[in-house]
């Protein structure tokens, strides 16, 4: 499970104007002495101010660098090689419509708000930390630590169905790190060649490029140091797979599943790291619903009915290995397993709906 940072959801950060802190941002950016002591490694966390990065990215526009890789469904990333006569298009299509949105907003009270907090909404800007995204991980993984690895995209070698993603990494000389800029590539705007054709004047003639693709004209999401701010909420989730709504609500239920059961995990392992990407299990944790009648001993004899094989330690504690072992105390704690009193057979229930009285069913037509 990813690690929810808190968000300041308190008044706008204003365009260009330096605020001081508050005292609640003082003390989520400030690490005691024994923190620091304990970890020099890990950074404090400061959230960016978007409104003095746009600001600031007015002046330096004509300085931008813009170098654009392709990401593919298993987050893969490829360098590209572009023609002279896109460069001026690239700004248009990945800068100006950041800008106009954020620099507009700043005088209508727009306000940026932490993503796992709320659903989006009017006049609100989501942020999150990249990191909680954890395919979102492999791509910065890619363009951080691994771009000498990247192979140029070739459409004969490496298809261009297989692309996700477009990432603009943008630079200049007086920013100390570059931003970037992601959007989804849908499969609708991508054209291969054979059977395409293309309108020249009056007449359709035969398309003749091995491929083609357009970049989306719309805002979707934007990197800034540690920030991920999301202008469209349903992209990240298509891109990767990241819905940081379900991923509270289920962070929550892991808390009240460890409140109630006696858990044994390998050294360095728990829930949270072992549904860390795994979206099946965030959404079957989102549907438990824990009552104090479910005790531990019973759920060790439910399992032992269904012949589902739970571990315990010396201690009484369930033991929990890998995935495959959380998978199965999750299903247990679902009620996802049953055994047929007609044919004996035991089954993993997928999908399930509660029957309900014959007089409520038929007054419902169901």
């Amino acid at each position: 499970m990813q690690e929810q940072e808190s968000m300041p959801t308190g008044p706008k950060e204003n365009l260009g104007v330096d605020m001081p802190p508050t005292v609640v941002e003082q003390a989520q950016t400030t690490k005691t002495p024994t923190e620091l002591g304990a970890s020099q490694a890990e950074e404090v966390y400061e959230p960016t101010d978007i409104f003095a990065w746009a600001n600031n990215l007015f002046q330096h526009r004509d300085q931008l660098d813009i170098e654009l890789f392709l990401i593919n469904k298993n987050n893969v990333m490829y360098r590209t090689k572009l023609a002279p006569e896109l460069d001026k298009q690239l700004a248009p299509l990945f800068i100006d419509g950041l800008l106009d949105f954020v620099t507009t907003g700043a005088g209508e009270g727009l306000i940026v708000r932490g993503f796992e907090e709320a659903e989006a909404e009017d006049n609100v800007l989501q942020r999150t930390q990249w990191k909680n995204a954890e395919q979102l991980k492999e791509v910065m993984h890619w363009i951080q630590t691994q771009e000498e690895e990247m192979e140029l995209f070739i459409e004969e070698e490496h298809d261009i169905k297989r692309i996700k993603g477009v990432m603009a990494r943008c630079s200049y000389p007086a920013m100390s790190e570059p931003f970037y800029v992601i959007k989804q590539l849908p499969k609708a705007q991508m054209l291969k060649g054979d059977g395409a054709w293309m309108i020249a004047g009056k007449s359709f003639v035969p398309f003749e490029a091995t491929a083609a693709l357009k970049i989306p004209a719309d805002n979707q999401l934007l990197i800034l140091e540690k920030d991920l701010y999301v202008f469209s909420q349903p992209k990240l989730e298509r891109l990767f797979g990241y819905n940081a709504k379900k991923a509270s609500i289920a962070a929550k239920k892991v808390a009240e599943i460890e409140k109630a059961f006696k858990l044994s995990f390998a050294a360095g392992e728990d829930i949270q790291t072992l549904i860390k990407g795994s979206k099946p299990l965030i959404n079957k944790l989102q549907k438990i619903e824990l009552t104090e009648d479910i005790k531990q001993q019973d759920l060790l004899d439910h399992a032992e009915e269904v012949g589902v094989e739970l571990m315990v330690d010396d201690a009484g504690a369930i033991i929990i290995e890998d995935e495959k072992d959380l998978r199965k105390f999750v299903n247990l704690l679902n009620d996802d397993y049953v055994e047929s009193n007609l044919t004996g057979i035991r089954y993993e229930i997928q999908r399930k709906r509660a029957l309900k009285p014959e007089d409520e069913a038929d007054a419902t037509g169901l």
